[in-house]
């Protein structure tokens, strides 16, 4: 089949859920935009991570009875009329080949409450009883995340009360967070096609007189390619970059102001986010330069200090005192969470803040963000520098590395 990864991934997760147990994911629904229209629909990123399918209603069912492992997955059947007016959901042979699952064992939604009722009752076909039922309860509290998960684990305690309900979120978090060749593979195309898209941003900066003319460029790139955004762009010009999540991006241009682009996209769901500070004008003042080249100097020992073991306490008490340092240099007050208030940066995945587990700390295989900031709101001088890192066994790889970030190199860009 095409795509083996889905299937490793669910073999994975069948290693660690206990015997005598099943497993229910689903992939989200559509959320109503308004009487007559949706929100573009984006699936539960574990669901696509063990289905490799990003559709709506979608639901896995994996079991493991006397360590006997099984699965069925469960679709929508077309019906012509919606698929005149708003097209075709996968078919059985399409999603076998999306996910990995064999024909056989994928069936219609009609068929789902029977086959979960069925394994429920196996201990009568002398296969064991199943003990405990995994839902991927996430963790927000926004009910469009997690509705499926909380409406089921409310039916099934009213149908069979003695069923323990345990949450499968963190299993599967735990297995997201160390990526495979082909994830990393498309984290890396993510980054390529976010740094030609930069750079054209960058190069529209000198005659742009909006954040918004700057936005559109950075979106025509990334259109070109059939990709969208890995999440809403901020594209902040003076006092705006001092803004963390400023999104507005449509305020005038100061022709000597510095702009603060933090963006990406998405290869079939795998995100890349990057963050570049450049002059408007293509030349930097000597204050925007010494403020950049310190947030600079932090990007890089961070980036050198990264390894497998660390816990993220450690890398952001590093990186704290690197900034701490840097502000006192520039002659900022002491206290320099006035000019530094988030933290280092985050892991990376199918989602752009990717949920980690705190507690297991930096793995190798993980993919991390370096991204230290310094924003003098005073000052109109916002500069923050993030890039993509790869953690290995004996170190890290800068996957961003190829996006230009010294000051010569930005200078000479947008002279061109």
């Amino acid at each position: 089949m095409r795509n083996n990864l889905h299937k490793r991934n669910r073999n994975k997760l069948l290693e660690l859920i206990e015997d005598n147990s099943i497993a229910i994911i689903h992939s989200g629904y559509h959320v109503s935009r308004s009487a007559d229209a949706d929100f573009p629909f984006e699936c539960n990123r574990n669901s696509f991570y063990l289905t490799g399918i990003k559709e709506d209603n979608v639901i896995l069912v994996l079991s493991k009875i006397n360590n006997k492992t099984s699965e069925r997955l469960f679709i929508d059947e077309n019906d012509p009329v919606m698929v005149k007016w708003v097209g075709a959901k996968a078919t059985v042979e399409e999603a076998s080949e999306l996910s990995g699952v064999n024909k056989e064992d994928i069936s219609y939604h009609k068929d789902f409450e029977n086959y979960v009722f069925s394994l429920l009752q196996s201990n009568r076909r002398s296969l064991g009883q199943v003990e405990k039922i995994y839902l991927d309860l996430d963790q927000k509290p926004n009910p469009l995340f997690n509705s499926f998960g909380l409406e089921y684990a409310r039916h099934m305690q009213h149908r069979f009360p003695a069923l323990i309900i345990k949450n499968i979120y963190n299993l599967v978090l735990s297995l997201r967070m160390i990526k495979e060749e082909e994830e990393i593979n498309y984290i890396k195309e993510s980054i390529e096609t976010t740094k030609e898209a930069i750079y054209h941003a960058m190069r529209s900066a000198k005659t742009a007189q909006n954040e918004a003319v700057v936005d559109a460029n950075f979106k025509f790139i990334l259109n070109c390619h059939g990709k969208k955004e890995s999440f809403d762009g901020i594209v902040g010009s003076g006092k705006n970059a001092t803004i963390l999540h400023y999104t507005d991006n449509n305020s005038p241009i100061e022709k000597d102001s510095l702009i603060l682009m933090d963006v990406g996209t998405a290869t079939n769901l795998y995100a890349s986010d990057i963050t570049r500070t450049f002059p408007a004008n293509g030349k930097f003042t000597k204050r925007q330069r010494e403020v950049y080249e310190a947030v600079l100097e932090v990007n890089k020992k961070c980036i050198e200090f990264l390894r497998a073991g660390l816990t993220w306490a450690e890398y952001n008490e590093y990186a704290n005192g690197l900034i701490k340092a840097a502000c006192e240099k520039l002659g900022l007050a002491k206290d320099f969470r006035n000019y530094y208030y988030h933290s280092i940066g985050h892991s990376l995945g199918l989602d752009v803040h990717d949920p980690d587990l705190a507690n297991l700390g930096i793995k190798a295989g993980m993919v991390v963000t370096v991204e230290p900031g310094i924003y003098i709101e005073d000052e109109h001088i916002g500069v923050r520098i993030e890039d993509d890192i790869l953690i290995t066994n004996d170190g890290c790889i800068n996957l961003s590395q190829e996006i230009i970030k010294e000051v010569e190199d930005i200078e000479k860009l947008m002279s061109e």
